[in-house]
C-alpha cells in the first residue's frame, strides 16, 4: 500500500508496518481493543505516541489522518501534548 511499508524487528515491538507522515515516522500496531497503537519513531521521546479505536480496515490516508491529528496536538517546544 502506498505509505505502507513492513515494520522492521526491534523498531517498537510487535510492529506490523511503519508510515511516514509530513515527515514524520510512526510504528502501528494493532492493540487489544481492535484499534491502533502509533508509536512515533522519528520524534523526541522514544516509545511516545497514542491509540485509536476502533480502526477496522482504515487506508493508509485515514492512518496519515489520525497522525496529523496527534501531531497538530503536539507542543513543539516540549514534543508532547500538553496536559490539561
Amino acid at each position: 500500500m502506498p505509505g505502507l511499508h513492513p515494520g522492521t524487528e526491534g523498531s517498537a515491538g510487535d510492529t506490523s508496518r511503519t508510515i511516514e507522515v509530513d515527515g514524520e515516522t510512526f510504528a502501528l500496531r494493532a492493540n487489544g481493543f481492535g484499534g491502533t497503537d502509533y508509536t512515533w519513531l522519528s520524534g523526541p521521546d522514544p516509545g511516545y505516541g497514542f491509540g485509536v479505536s476502533p480502526t477496522a480496515d482504515l487506508s493508509p490516508d485515514e492512518h496519515a489522518r489520525n497522525i496529523r491529528g496527534f501531531l497538530g496536538m503536539v507542543d513543539p517546544g516540549t514534543g508532547h501534548i500538553a496536559d490539561d
